[in-house]
This record gives structure tokens, sequence and C-alpha cells, in this order.
């Protein structure tokens, strides 16, 4: 039985003494931070890009208190709070084993709610501890609430109780797009998914029985290859992404056609604010059907896993993280997933510059519960080409991180794809000749669309995992990587930018 620690009574005093310190603060004079003028945005942005320039990758906890305070007053002032109990160690590794309604996590919150309140009273003296939380987390040690003083965030942060104090809303994506530039969004995940009549038979697909579409890279993966001894049956791939379009029969009605019989879809949606899985930007669509998408009668493109079970989640409103409700929504989906036991896969392209401690709770709990995951480790455009580094989440050590690359017999990164020394795998997905991308399912209808980056080598990559756990039922995630790890073109030397190189699904399923 784990040991539950108490509150000592040395950090009973000390939380005292930060309560009694802050109203000491507050009632001789406001504090000089305040009266400063924040941070601008580009000012945040810049000290963003310096700290990921310099190590690959930007933590708020490296951030002052006045970049802290700055980043929440540009966006809408609601902060992520990781807490603990003062004793607890190695919390990451053993999240999943926690128990948030255990005494000594209750209490540990209890104390960190009540800092909160004593604090923020002075600038809302109606305020209640029941008013505090924006949402209630039923797994992770996490707070959600809105800081209106700074003596708040400052207190918190020096408190033994908190693991991190972080303003969920901001990253530099957001603060870049509220800046009035709309096409920053335009191309950058979202649209453009509308069936392609160009596409040409022989060199941009081939066709299978029997009657489906096979995209020109999966020759690259030996996956049809793989499909004469695995299909996917039996093994369940959940897809964080900005949902899935009702009007793409293949990924509603007609999941089960042809070769495709069996097996389940589902659509759930966990972002505050939405009532549906319904996609509105076309990504999500995209990334379901190159993971799983039939092997149908109906001349639409062929999933690599056309017999697995599939789940959709909305979890965003597009490709970037980058507001507080699409923080909240993939957190969610990850717990979701990690909850859910016929889910052995979860793959999610899309990301963010910054990291969030809440999201990497989240995946920290799924990969405790033994899920293999997916991440994208970043497609540029625009002010993103800035950051060539792999982005956040694909850079945690939990998940694997998948980038493109082009069709050249030497690894060459695709036009927009990321690349580091975080990447595991790569996928073919770009032609060197004319830059055609991978085909995958449309907004509607059996015409295929093409969709590129990180995210379509991501949801392939997914499949294949999918592919390989199916002819190997019995493999544990580690056994199923050895697998996948093994059989890639780089090993046994895995390489500074791709990894362990090309998946290879014909020799991972041998």
């Amino acid at each position: 039985m784990r040991k539950i620690y108490p509150i000592s009574f040395a950090c009973i005093l000390l939380l005292n003494a930060c309560q009694k310190e802050i109203k000491q603060q507050q009632t001789t004079a406001v504090n000089s931070l305040q009266q400063e003028d924040k941070m601008s945005k580009q000012e945040i942005n810049n000290a963003i890009m310096d700290r990921f320039s310099q190590t690959g990758s930007f933590n708020w906890k490296d951030a002052s208190d006045k970049m802290l305070w700055s980043a929440a007053q540009n966006s809408d002032k609601i902060f992520s709070i990781g807490f603990k109990p003062v004793l607890e160690t190695n919390v990451d590794d053993r999240m999943a084993k926690i128990n948030i309604n255990d005494a000594a996590w209750k209490d540990a919150k209890k104390q960190v709610l009540e800092l909160i309140l004593s604090s923020e009273k002075e600038k809302n003296t109606g305020l209640t501890i029941n008013d505090l939380e924006i949402w209630k987390s039923q797994r992770l040690p996490v707070i959600n609430v809105k800081i209106e003083n700074i003596q708040t965030l400052k207190a918190l942060r020096n408190l033994p109780l908190v693991r991190y104090v972080e303003p969920m809303g901001y990253d530099p994506i957001a603060a870049e797009s509220k800046a009035g530039d709309a096409s920053l969004f335009d191309g950058s995940g979202c649209g453009g998914y509308d069936g392609d009549n160009t596409l040409v038979s022989g060199s941009d697909y081939t066709t299978t029985t029997p009657n489906t579409k096979v995209s020109w890279n999966y020759s690259f993966h030996g996956i049809q290859n793989a499909w004469t001894k695995s299909s996917g049956t039996g093994v369940k791939i959940l897809i964080i992404d900005s949902g899935v379009s009702p009007d793409q029969d293949n990924l509603n009605g007609s999941f089960n056609q042809g070769l495709s019989a069996g097996r389940t879809v589902e659509k759930i949606f966990t972002m505050p604010g939405e009532t549906s899985a319904d996609d509105q930007c076309g990504h999500g669509t995209a990334m379901s059907g190159a993971a799983a998408a039939p092997r149908g009668t109906d001349g639409n493109a062929c999933g690599v896993a056309y017999n697995s079970n599939l789940v959709v989640c909305r979890a965003s409103r597009d490709v970037f993280i980058d507001e507080t409700q699409e923080v909240q929504g993939v957190t969610d989906a990850y717990t979701w997933g990690a909850d859910n036991s016929s889910v052995k896969i979860i793959s999610m392209s899309m990301g963010r510059i910054s990291s969030s401690g809440q999201i990497k709770d989240a995946i920290n709990y799924a990969y405790g519960k033994g899920k293999l995951m997916f991440c994208a480790g970043g497609t540029s455009f625009s002010w993103t080409s800035l950051f060539v580094g792999v982005i956040f989440p694909a850079s945690l050590e939990n998940v694997q991180a998948i980038t493109g690359v082009k069709d050249k017999a030497k690894l060459a990164a695709c036009n927009d794809c990321h690349k580091g020394k975080q990447i595991d795998f790569v996928i073919v997905m770009e032609k060197s000749n004319g830059g055609l991308h991978a085909l995958t399912t449309a907004m509607s209808g059996d015409v295929p669309t093409t969709v590129g980056g990180s995210s379509v080598a991501t949801a392939t990559a997914s499949g294949i995992a999918a592919l390989v756990w199916s002819r190997f039922p019995t493999f544990t995630r580690e056994q199923v990587l050895d697998k996948l790890a093994t059989t890639a073109s780089n090993y046994p030397t895995k390489n500074k930018s791709y990894g362990w190189g090309k998946l290879n699904a014909d020799a991972a399923t041998n």
C-alpha cells in the first residue's frame, strides 16, 4: 500500500507565512511589477524564440514572473497549476498511479486553493473557493484558475506544493494570429480538403481490390505486403484532432465496406464549448482517413490499418493547440484514451511551441496506462518556420515523434517538415518531383484529397503500428516499438535528425 504523507507542521507555517506576506505587501503598496508596463507580445515571443533556439524547447518554468504575468495579461488570465503533496516525488513517472482523492493529494489541493483565494479576494472580495476552478480535473493533479493578482502568481511559484504555474492560453502562434494576420491559419492545417480530380492512376495511386485507391507512398513502407499478414483487426486507434466530417461517409455510415468489416468508429468531443465531433477544419478527417479509412468498393483512398477500430476526438479547432479551451480539450482527450482499456494507440498530429504542464501530465498518465502514442514533429508555415526544432508534445520522451520525408534514397525532410534529435521515425509523404503529398479522404465524396507535413506522417505511422499490434496481439507496447525500430531503415544507429528512419510495415509484421 502506498504511504500517504501528511502535510508537515513546517509546511503549514510556510503557507501561513506566504499568506501573511501577501497581505502585508498588498496593504502597504502596489507591487512594483504591476506598476511597470507589461511585456509586449513581441517581447514575450522573442524571449521564447531565444530559449527555443538555445535549447530546442521552451518551458514556462524558465520564464520570469513578469513574463508569465504579461503572457496571461495578453491572453485570458487563466493559469494551469500542477500541485502535489510536499513530500511526493517522481510525480511524472507515477502519474497513472496517483489518486487525487487520497487524503494527502486532496489536502495539497485545498492548501493551494486557499492560498489563491486569500490573495485573489484582495481584488474580488465576494470570491469564494467554489468560484476558483474553471474546469475540475477528475484524474490529474491540476488546477485551472483565473488569476488577477500578480502576488498570487509569485506566491504560487515559491510554494513547495506547486509543480508548475503556466498561462494556458498563451502561445507564440496564438499571439501572432491575434495580432491581425489571419493568413497564419489559412493553409496551416484547415481548409483545402476537397477531392482532387487531377490525381493520376499509376503514378499518384494504384487501385486494388475491391475498388480502393492506394496512395503512392505506401510502397516505400511495404504496407501492401504487410496487408497479406495484417489489416489492423482488433486494434483501436484514437485520433486526437479537429474531429471528423459528418459528410465523409467512409468515416461514418460506410466505415465497414468491402474488405473492412466488423469494426467500430466512434466520434467524441472534449473541447469545452463544443457540442459535437463535427470537423470544421478538415484536418481531423484527413488524419482519420490516412490511419483507418476502409478498403472499400467506392474508389476512395484506403487507410493503412483498414480493419482497425477508430475513435476520432474533436479536441481542437485547428492544428495549433494555442487556446485555453484547446489545451483543456487535448488534456481530456488523452485522459479519456488512457482510461479506455480498448484504446491501444493514440495519434495526435497537432502541437504548440511552448510546453504545457497539464498536457504533459495527461500524456504521462496515458503512458502509465500502456498506451502507444505518436505525435507530429512539426510542420512549418509563415512565422513558425523560425522554429525548426521538434515542437511540443512530440518533444516529450513518452511519445514517438514522427516527421515526413521526400521520396529520395537519402533521407531529406519534406519542404515544411521539422526534424531534430527527438524524432523517432519518418514517413515518405512528399514527392521530390512536383511535391505531391499522400492521399487520404476528403471532407466529402469518394474522390481522395491529399495532405502533407508531419501530420500525415504521424497518422500513417499510427496505422503501421496498428498493423504490427494486430499481427502480434499479445505484444506489449515496448515489444511493438522494438519491432518498429529494429526493422526501420536506420537501425541499429539512430540518426540525430531522423531517428530510426523509415518504417517498414512488411518487415515489422514478419
